[in-house]
């Protein structure tokens, strides 16, 4: 497994890593998750991102990191814990912290990121958005002046709010999903030059898209209500390619987004050794051709921007409960 080095910080990281969503009670069975972990660090992966939001991943990989061959960056978060949640209260995020070196087993944490700062009607981290000013900032400096945390990071879905907090130059590390995909690539226009500017490393998450990009959906033809009209021809369009290349589709994304050199690692939300296996497989086949991401970013240009009211995350295979209401005017 290829490794690069995450922006500024001087930490070599594998070019695939493990999100930790899946390795929870959500997505695999104690045993299962161990042994994708296991067999992940076996083939080079060096990096897993966590979270509280993430159901038990904390704790399940308290119980996995100890007895594995060698160590891996850990990355996790601050965010909703405790409840009711108060992104102000300064003494609750230092608690957050604690408990989730608790669960981790560890004394420190490599990357400790903001869960969605991009996010105001969720979490109302900041007191100046611009110069990334709140309470938050000063638990963060003083975990890092006591040396239990190294860098600080940011993880969030709104590429252009987050992009806007990478220009204070506090931020070490930034986590993006959702947006840096073979069809939703509005990081580019934004996020992704402001984290080359100020040398921040980039991870990447959610690059199917969950799983919106992990195989071909009969409901692009077959109905789906929620699905727009540009969004219907330009998936047509991708499969399409797909029918030309005789590539998969997971790994047609995975090295798409891998393509990009101010990517520097790509999560993955893997529920077994096999799938892991899979990743590091299509990782391992190196970057797309020049002639194939021209036509990517052809059919990408069919939607530049997200429909004002497509679900957030396509739901194909799954029941649909309708758009959010927009909010306020």
């Amino acid at each position: 497994m290829e490794a690069i080095a995450l922006g500024r910080t001087g930490l070599d990281v594998s070019r695939i890593s493990l999100g930790g969503l899946f390795v929870s009670s959500y997505g695999a069975a104690f045993a299962q998750a161990r042994e994708a972990v296991q067999r992940a660090v076996e083939l080079g992966i060096n990096y897993v991102d966590t979270a509280p939001m993430y159901g038990n991943s904390e704790e399940v990989l308290g119980r996995i990191l100890p007895d594995l061959e060698r160590p891996m960056i850990v990355s996790t978060k601050l965010g909703a814990r405790p409840q009711p949640f108060d992104p102000k209260d300064a003494k609750a995020l230092r608690e957050s912290f604690e408990e989730s070196c608790r669960l981790l087993g560890r004394e420190t944490v490599d990357i400790l990121m903001i869960h969605e700062p991009d996010r105001p009607r969720q979490f109302d981290w900041w007191e100046d958005f611009d110069a990334a000013a709140g309470p938050v900032m000063g638990v963060l400096e003083a975990l890092k002046a006591e040396g239990r945390i190294r860098f600080l990071g940011l993880g969030g879905t709104t590429a252009y709010e987050m992009a806007r907090l990478l220009r204070t130059g506090k931020f070490d590390v930034v986590l993006t999903a959702f947006n840096y995909s073979l069809l939703w690539q509005e990081a580019a226009h934004e996020l992704l030059p402001a984290a080359r500017e100020h040398g921040v490393g980039v991870v990447v998450g959610s690059p199917l898209q969950q799983g919106a990009l992990a195989r071909r959906w009969d409901e692009v033809d077959s109905g789906a209500r929620w699905l727009s009209k540009p969004r219907r021809e330009q998936f047509r369009a991708l499969y399409r390619l797909l029918d030309e290349t005789d590539l998969p589709l997971p790994e047609l994304a995975l090295r798409f987004v891998l393509s990009n050199p101010d990517v520097h690692t790509v999560l993955s939300g893997v529920r077994s050794a096999g799938e892991v296996e899979q990743n590091v497989a299509a990782a391992g086949r190196g970057p797309l051709s020049d002639g194939l991401l021209s036509r990517i970013a052809e059919i990408a240009a069919m939607v530049p921007f997200r429909p004002h009211d497509e679900p957030f995350a396509l739901p194909f295979g799954r029941p649909y409960a309708g758009s959010p209401p927009a909010g306020p005017i």
